[in-house]
């Protein structure tokens, strides 16, 4: 569309399913959704046999970063930062990690850039190389609301004062400047980390339980009051004798409205019940994305030995998770365990979960 602006001035539907031969209803339906983002005008009236003329204002997109939101366990805070672009998710990551402030780890998986935070204020320094860019300096829960607060100069405070107010997730941003620093506050709401461990759906001939955690969490993504955040695999105790396979589980990681947690889990179980291959099928529910380390220490055993389901339903009842199901929910607990862990500690069964990998709760 901009390209087309660039050569003759406009461009019609016609124009643009023509060159990229796509259906008139297909991109009508873009350039009424970039109209409504400002990045395209309309120019000309549709008058009899004559299309309507539209012309794109800009090249430049509206904002690149897609979601924001934090969830809140204790006095920790996480924070969420999907961006358009793993160079730019990337970018934030170093120049976070370099001005320390508020947070207490920086992690970046693809664009979704996930950091961990105290809350309360600490002072930061930014400007030029060597000195960070951006930084976040303070971290605050007001009620239902998270605020971050963030120092920058340069490309991150037009993104602050051009972008984050944009962002799926991002409930207001104010901004003021301080010569060539811009500071500013971005309101996100307080939602509840809800880990979904899952274990047993298949069987030796039909299903994956990696596939089956992949559809509910695209399931659970369509619900209101729920923001997905990810789906991981775990290997567990790869000598187990009745596993179907290399013997993995999965998990999925949601950001949830606080009032809403128990409807997406009603939700959760009545959708493996009926998805699952297997009779055996089991799941777990945590909210937290602290991991104490007495549950951690369940996760070893399960890649370590045979754990037997009184044993599992002891440990859930001690640290809050709630079990559905039949044997699978053995494997589904220690998923549960092993959140935040990296990916080659998951799927390295012969990696000590326990060796430090998690803050002390």
């Amino acid at each position: 569309m901009r390209q087309v602006t660039l050569e003759a001035g406009y461009f019609t539907v016609p124009d643009i399913a023509e060159a990229t031969d796509t259906p008139r209803s297909t991109v009508q339906d873009w350039v009424n959704r970039l109209i409504e983002e400002g990045c395209v005008i309309l120019t000309g009236e549709q008058r009899g046999r004559h299309a309507a003329r539209y012309a794109a204002s800009s090249a430049m997109p509206e904002s690149a970063c897609r979601r924001v939101f934090t969830t809140i366990d204790g006095d920790q805070v996480e924070i969420y930062h999907e961006c358009m672009s793993g160079g730019c998710a990337a970018f934030c990551e170093f120049h976070h990690a370099r001005a320390g402030g508020a947070l207490r780890s920086v992690h970046r998986d693809g664009t979704l850039l996930r950091e961990r935070a105290h809350l309360g204020r600490w002072e930061i320094a930014v400007g030029l190389d060597p000195a960070p860019a951006v930084g976040i300096a303070g971290v605050f829960h007001e009620g239902e609301h998270i605020l971050q607060h963030i120092r920058c100069i340069g490309g991150p405070a037009y993104s602050l004062t051009d972008m984050l107010s944009l962002a799926e997730g991002v409930c207001g941003v104010t901004v003021h400047r301080e010569g060539a620093v811009v500071e500013g506050e971005v309101i996100t709401r307080a939602l509840t980390y809800v880990a979904v461990g899952i274990d047993d759906t298949d069987t030796g001939s039909e299903g994956a339980t990696f596939a089956l955690a992949l559809a509910l969490l695209q399931h659970l993504a369509n619900l209101d009051g729920v923001m997905p955040i990810g789906h991981r695999v775990a290997m567990l105790n790869p000598r187990l004798e009745r596993r179907t396979a290399g013997n993995s589980c999965s998990y999925i990681e949601l950001a949830v409205e606080p009032d809403q947690v128990m409807r997406i889990e009603e939700a959760a179980v009545r959708f493996v019940a009926d998805e699952a291959a297997s009779p055996d099928w089991g799941l777990a529910v945590r909210e937290g994305f602290r991991v104490p380390r007495d549950l951690r220490a369940y996760g070893r055993s399960a890649r370590e030995s045979v754990v037997t389901r009184e044993v599992a339903d002891a440990a859930a009842g001690r640290f809050g998770a709630r079990l559905y199901g039949g044997r699978g929910a053995i494997g589904a607990l220690a998923a549960v365990s092993l959140i935040g862990l990296p990916h080659d500690v998951l799927l390295d069964p012969k990696r000590d979960v326990c060796a430090g990998w998690e803050p002390a709760p």
